[in-house]
């Protein structure tokens, strides 16, 4: 059987693919990779079907021994990728051999980092997804030293490109979003959340935490409990925001002022704490 054996996993690492949407009914958050840029070009760097799962990694640490041959890519922001100590290079495809140890270093900018490896980690899917969901507890739990993960058959050729540069996270964000359903629950929200916002260290899978200027409310009282997107921002009565990511709750009972565009969530998984965070209304 070929396994990947992991070493060290760093600070945080996970098993996540493109997620389990459509059990919002169920209470079960879509999950999976929060850059799936990221985790989709890997894929492909190594022949794997873009929904393949990978490893996730959070400021990288992450080492692993393979059992056998393969092909592996590591994308997000740019960081140090050494096979037996050498150096290798991220965002192209590496061939590793049996017993051969893949280590990463820690990005100068960004959070997550992705590995994929050819045939992708065929750990047991939970509802037709391998990633692992924080608030529920769903799919393989975050990797500890010593852990075997079972490699897929590899299915298809790397799709490598002549140069594939990694972006640096900026320092400054401007995210569109799209105002409602609860707009009116605020005085000028556009203004409000075009504001400069800067991303906490209480942030994490779930939501991206901000502090700045509240958002103050035009509309008093409770609100009933009533499903939320990926990419929403909540208003609590702190008055300050929280953009739930892909491991959200799927009900809240706080207004969602706006919603992020699709597009830009992957930048927002690469929000540091620090990171200056404004809106663009569109």
């Amino acid at each position: 059987m070929r396994t990947l054996e992991v070493l060290d996993p760093g600070r945080y690492a996970l098993v996540e693919d493109l997620g389990r949407p459509g059990y919002a009914h169920l209470g079960v958050a879509p999950s999976g990779a929060l850059d799936t840029a990221s985790l989709r070009l890997a894929n492909r760097l190594v022949g794997n079907d873009e929904a393949a799962a990978g490893i996730e990694t959070l400021l990288g640490g992450l080492s692993v021994r393979f059992t056998a041959a393969a092909t592996v890519a590591v994308t997000g922001p740019a960081v140090d990728v050494r096979v037996d100590g050498r150096g290798a290079g991220s965002h192209a495809p590496v061939p590793v051999r049996a017993g051969q140890t893949l280590t990463l270093g820690t990005p100068a900018t960004g959070l997550r980092c992705y590995l994929a490896v050819s045939g992708g980690i065929a750990v047991e899917p939970v509802l037709g997804s391998r990633s692992w969901d924080v608030l529920s507890g769903i799919g393989p739990p975050p990797l500890e030293a010593g852990d075997v993960l079972p490699l897929g058959v590899p299915a298809g050729i790397p799709a490598g490109a002549d140069v594939v540069v990694p972006v640096a996270a900026p320092a400054d964000l401007v995210i569109p979003v799209t105002l409602g359903p609860r707009d009116d629950w605020f005085d000028d929200p556009a203004r409000s959340l075009s504001a400069w916002w800067t991303v906490t260290a209480e942030s994490n899978r779930v939501g991206l935490r901000l502090d700045g200027t509240p958002l103050r409310r035009s509309v008093e009282g409770e609100l009933p409990s009533e499903g939320v997107v990926t990419g929403a921002i909540q208003v609590p009565p702190s008055g300050l925001p929280v953009v739930f990511l892909a491991d959200h709750p799927t009900t809240g009972g706080y207004p969602v002022a706006a919603v992020v565009r699709r597009a830009a969530l992957g930048a927002l998984a690469q929000a540091r704490p620090g990171t200056r965070v404004r809106f663009r209304m569109s």
